[in-house]
């Protein structure tokens, strides 16, 4: 290899510039926005959960909610839940492709300072999580940023190796199991994106798809075969084994072009999820409840002829076969009845809802009187357990990021006005669909009954699950429309909250904190309504002080943190209006 020295010669290519923050003029006004109407969207969502406990996250509407309560609890459920969380993931997305982009036109190092982001990311995650507030989603997102670093430039062995060392941990931590099927998820990602191989002329992705997708559904059709089969196979095999084949069979046929994999499989991580939790919900509904022995049903264990022999021939043969028949009966277990194992099943059941009852009144004692140490401690404790939860979550977070990658490189978001017509599109179709699916469940269930399998709440969430992504985009599409319109050009005030999103929404769950929980002022059970009003005034606040803000500093308190960190560079962080300053900025 040849040095070559800095002076050498005028034809030597210049040195990248370092990697610094984006300057105010290179940022595209259309993510701030987005971004700040979805600080609002999570707002809405997350405040329900400073004044009521975490154990009752997926039980809809409160079944005693009336009047103005339910209006409130309505609308955000079938409006904002679900929606808002997506729109921040798919901006996350674009703001990792946004950081690519420019790094590849400069020919800068991205990996190594991507990573210092993200590891920024994950320490602001746990920090929220244990000391402010168990509901953060920082956290989540930096494992699922790691996981579309996997997906984009992992190497096989390395994801092999990181496959069986979460396996074996799994037998001393249930939780790293968790860890080890995300893993091998994220890996089939990045053989759809990147593998050349092929099987029998498939896509390696969609043969190891549609093959696992056959075993499975040949062994649900084993369990539903077998008498005794568990319930809880036979749904799951039921439901995934079908789809795994259809999708394997739709990857295969949709591979090509290249450049659409990324956009076509975030779309389709985010279908096969919502409809594998419908279609599970839809087998269990119509499937026999495992507490309750049908009627007429056989209530005794199967005999077997090794439990009685014929008789012998003589007294001898008699004894030495009744000894081999008791000895037989202390080795192999005596077959479980039918309403014995409904028993147990009701056993089971009972005692998960005896738990979750106690979980409730736990958390609202601990929320509303507990002091702060003992919250602190209580998270601290649970932290493990969110974080290896988080790697099954990073799927679903790294499919969005990649369609938010999608958004950016083919330049959909760097010039959206001359894409207007891509987000009409979006918002005359996403909207309707994606508000119009949720709101069909209305009809099915808005409340669950703990316990209850036939209330068909789980339908009703898992077709609201598919509705989210169509009202993502369509939100999406309506704010940047609005963004190019004279009439609702206003929406323009909400670039500032954007811009400081980190900051605004670590602020709100410190303002939550303090004002809802025990330790502070103990509003602990506020009415829904009231957290609406409560939100808007809080919000309005947010607005006033990110623009007074950002009129006299570059950026928010913990953006220029968290910049600093990733550049390894300490932001200017005033705004310097001297006349000297203006003049070079004039040149």
């Amino acid at each position: 290899m040849n040095a070559v020295s800095e002076n050498s010669s005028p034809e030597s290519p210049a040195a990248p510039a370092p990697f610094a923050p984006v300057a105010d003029n290179q940022r595209i006004e259309a993510l701030d926005v987005v971004r700040g109407f979805a600080l609002v969207g999570i707002f809405l969502m997350n405040i329900e959960w400073f004044n009521r406990p975490f154990a009752a996250f997926n039980d809809g509407i409160p079944r005693d909610a009336t009047g103005l309560d339910w209006l409130a609890n309505w609308f955000v459920n079938y409006f904002v839940a679900g929606k808002f969380w997506t729109i921040f993931s798919l901006l996350f997305g674009m703001g990792f492709a946004v950081m690519l982009v420019r790094a590849e036109k400069a020919g800068r190092e991205f990996k190594k300072v991507y990573l210092r982001r993200v590891l920024a990311l994950g320490v602001f995650g746990a920090m929220h999580y244990i000391f402010l507030w168990e509901g953060d989603i920082l956290f989540s997102y930096a494992i699922g940023a790691l996981g579309l670093m996997i997906v984009l430039y992992g190497r096989p062995w390395p994801i092999f190796i990181g496959i069986l060392a979460a396996l074996g941990l799994g037998f001393a931590a249930n939780a790293m199991f968790a860890v080890m099927v995300g893993l091998i998820l994220i890996g089939l990602l990045g053989i759809y994106l990147r593998s050349p191989k092929r099987v029998f002329g498939t896509p390696l992705f969609s043969f190891l798809l549609m093959l696992i997708g056959g075993l499975a559904t040949v062994a649900a059709v084993g369990f539903w075969a077998w008498p005794d089969g568990p319930m809880e196979a036979r749904l799951s095999l039921s439901a995934f084994g079908p789809l795994l084949l259809i999708f394997g069979w739709l990857s295969k046929k949709y591979y090509e072009p290249a450049e659409k994999r990324s956009l076509r499989m975030a779309a389709s991580i985010y279908v096969f999820s919502g409809l594998a939790m419908t279609l599970g919900a839809v087998t269990q509904q119509f499937s026999p409840d495992p507490t309750v022995v049908p009627p007429g049903s056989e209530d005794k264990p199967a005999v077997s002829a090794a439990a009685t022999p014929a008789a012998p021939a003589s007294p001898v043969l008699a004894a030495a076969s009744v000894a081999k028949a008791a000895s037989a009966a202390k080795a192999v277990e005596k077959p479980k009845t039918r309403a014995e194992k409904a028993a147990e099943a009701k056993a089971e059941k009972e005692k998960r809802l005896k738990e979750g009852a106690e979980n409730r009144a736990t958390e609202t004692k601990l929320f509303s009187k507990g002091s702060y140490a003992d919250i602190v401690e209580r998270r601290a404790r649970q932290f493990p357990e969110k974080a290896a939860g988080d790697a099954g979550f990073a799927v679903l977070l790294v499919g969005m990021f990649l369609m938010g990658v999608w958004f950016v490189r083919s330049g959909v978001m760097e010039d959206t006005k001359r894409h207007l017509p891509l987000f009409r599109k979006m918002a005359l179709w996403g909207l309707p669909i994606g508000i119009g699916l949720g709101l069909v469940t209305c009809f099915i269930g808005v409340s669950h009954t703990p316990g209850d399998r036939y209330d068909g709440w789980g339908i009703a969430h898992g077709l609201r699950t598919l509705g989210n992504l169509p009202a993502c985009l369509g939100y999406v599409g309506l704010l940047v429309v609005m963004l190019h319109s004279k009439t609702f050009g206003a929406v323009r005030y909400l670039a500032a909250p954007g811009r400081m999103a980190l900051t605004n929404y670590l602020m709100q769950s410190l303002i939550c904190t303090l004002y809802f929980y025990g330790y502070g002022l103990g509003h602990w059970g506020m009415s829904r309504s009231m957290q609406v009003v409560f939100v808007a005034v809080v919000y309005i606040a947010q607005i006033a002080f990110s623009n007074w803000w950002l009129s006299r500093f570059r950026y928010g308190p913990m953006e220029w943190l968290w910049r600093g960190f990733t550049y390894r560079q300490v932001p200017k962080l005033r705004i310097d209006r001297s006349p000297s300053a203006a003049a070079t900025s004039a040149a």
